[in-house]
């Protein structure tokens, strides 16, 4: 059947399709065998395995940044972040090697990236008992953090164009998403997280302690550890995944150049909408859910009693996705799914602020654990469309952009869509950082397990539930104009998986000379797409 819809197909200079020919892109084609299937879902699980969630609270309160230079290391990295996308998608772009064009610079920057990791994670130990203001300790972090984004940028847009090119087919591709979200929720994938939050609770309820060592010494103790060895243990994942997976959906020949690869942004249409409602979102300012539980409920492992409902409709959220595929376009689900934790978190606000800065409900931790435990209830029954639907809809876009213009720009895309949201995400960086300034935040108070004042806490209570969804909403308008499924979503995958059978042939027995001229003939079909009405 597979053989006979890829005959039937042809290239892209007729419109009219079969039901035959349409139903083609839904059957079930797998070229991803069971070996890269577990190494995928090493490599999702090496994504949680980590105690990023904590990361604000090391800076601020570990290692203690203080905010005023935090803002400068945020804008002076944000500034090199967007320099260093700029040539770095143009030289992803037109790498051309046996291994592949992504492949290569993934297993290189495997190791100096788990190491950048590990160095950030021990930085306490190199500057004991130093201040906020220490600048020795300031020129440290800032150095680690430059290098760390210039190795994290070639990585994050080979890592982004591999999973869009590690299989041809999009029913394959979305099996493959699915499965790796729903077997790494079974692993334990957010264990680290769960401990660590555990051992703060202990710690900061005097359960754990020692003659010996300072509280101080403690806390500094368990970040660094858990942050190392989790770093660790995530790289040799990440680098297992990189070494035994391989690219399927072939390059053209010819390198597109610079201005091909800007060009294919401004006319793929939905990398646009997407880029632009995640940029508006970007502009959210939010604080964090740990400052939250921690700083105001000292109860940091109600986390984990709110989402034992949450647990039990996590896995089954997965199942739902194919339910939620018929009934709903991808535009909703996206809306769906990427912003109705924020409005769930308005009634809990509301809730919450019942009584006051002085003796509201925020600071208790029944009614709170009720209420944030029917939100995580709610919001998990969306989470298997969050987590599946945009990395889809990407992919998606990658493919719009082959079948329009005959050939791929992952590398170039990926840079575009990432500076506009970067410059975003450096905006809401600082303005939180003001934020805590404004509400009189001290770094230095939970290390030494004194408290917060009540005006502080109820700051801290506002910017973790109702200022986000204040700030995010915009994002929801460019999605309103999104457009690529049904008939024209079927309709590319039908012509793009006749291009891709015909170049797979001409790659295994054409020349040289006959694999450049196919390739020509596909970017000329592109040429051919742009003057259609879409």
């Amino acid at each position: 059947m597979a053989e006979q819809g890829t005959k039937a197909v042809q290239t892209g200079n007729s419109s009219e399709f079969s039901e035959e020919q349409i139903n083609y892109v839904y059957e079930n084609r797998r070229y991803v065998g069971r070996k890269e299937t577990v190494a995928y879902v090493m490599f999702d699980m090496a994504q949680s395995i980590n105690i990023n969630k904590y990361g604000g609270r090391f800076v601020n309160n570990i290692l203690q940044i203080d905010f005023g230079l935090q803002q400068i290391a945020t804008f002076i990295n944000g500034i090199w972040d967007i320099i260093n996308d700029l040539f770095t998608g143009a030289i992803v772009d037109k790498t051309r090697t046996r291994w592949g064009k992504f492949k290569p610079y993934l297993i290189g920057l495997a190791l100096p990236g788990t190491l950048g990791a590990i160095l950030y994670w021990v930085m306490p130990l190199f500057f004991p008992q130093s201040g906020p203001k220490d600048l020795n300790k300031f020129l440290m972090y800032l150095i680690l953090a430059v290098i760390r984004e210039g190795v994290d940028t070639f990585r994050g847009i080979a890592q982004t164009g591999m999973l869009a090119t590690i299989t041809p087919h999009p029913v394959d591709r979305t099996r493959l998403i699915t499965l790796a979200n729903f077997a790494s929720s079974f692993l334990g994938e957010k264990l680290p997280e769960q401990v660590m939050t555990l051992l703060l609770d202990l710690i900061g309820n005097g359960i754990i302690k020692s003659k010996t060592k300072s509280i101080t010494d403690i806390y500094t103790n368990l970040f660094v550890s858990m942050g190392a060895v989790t770093s660790l243990i995530s790289g040799a994942f990440s680098f297992y995944f990189f070494f035994v997976t391989r690219e399927r959906v072939l390059q053209s020949v010819k390198k597109p150049s610079v201005m091909q690869g800007v060009k294919s942004i401004l006319n793929n249409k939905p990398i646009l909408l997407l880029t632009l409602s995640q940029t508006l979102s970007g502009l959210s300012v939010g604080g964090s859910k740990t400052d939250y539980f921690i700083d105001v409920l000292n109860f940091a492992t109600l986390v984990a009693f709110c989402g034992i409902p949450g647990s039990i409709v996590h896995p089954i959220s997965y199942s739902l996705v194919p339910w939620f595929r018929r009934k709903f376009s991808s535009r909703t689900l996206y809306i769906l799914g990427a912003y109705i934790g924020d409005i769930l978190m308005v009634p809990v606000f509301f809730f919450g602020a019942i009584g006051g800065k002085k003796d509201g409900l925020y600071k208790r931790v029944v009614p709170m654990g009720i209420a944030l435990t029917l939100w995580e209830t709610v919001f998990m029954l969306f989470y298997g469309v969050r987590k599946v639907i945009p990395s889809e809809m990407y992919n998606e876009a990658m493919d719009y952009c082959e079948w329009k213009n005959g050939y791929r720009t992952e590398a170039m895309t990926s840079v575009a869509k990432g500076l506009a949201t970067k410059l975003a995400g450096l905006f809401s960086s600082m303005v939180q950082l003001q934020i805590k300034k404004m509400i009189k935040y001290d770094q230095t108070l939970y290390i030494s397990g004194k408290q917060q004042s009540d005006s502080t806490k109820f700051g801290l209570f506002a910017m973790f539930t109702i200022v986000p969804f204040a700030t995010t909403s915009l994002g929801i308008i460019p999605m309103l104009f999104y457009d690529l499924g049904g008939e024209k979503r079927e309709r590319m995958y039908a012509e793009l998986l006749s291009r891709r059978a015909e170049m797979s042939q001409g790659a295994t027995s054409g020349s040289a000379e006959d694999l450049e001229k196919l390739a020509q003939a596909q970017m000329n079909i592109g040429e051919q797409n742009k003057n259609k009405t879409l």
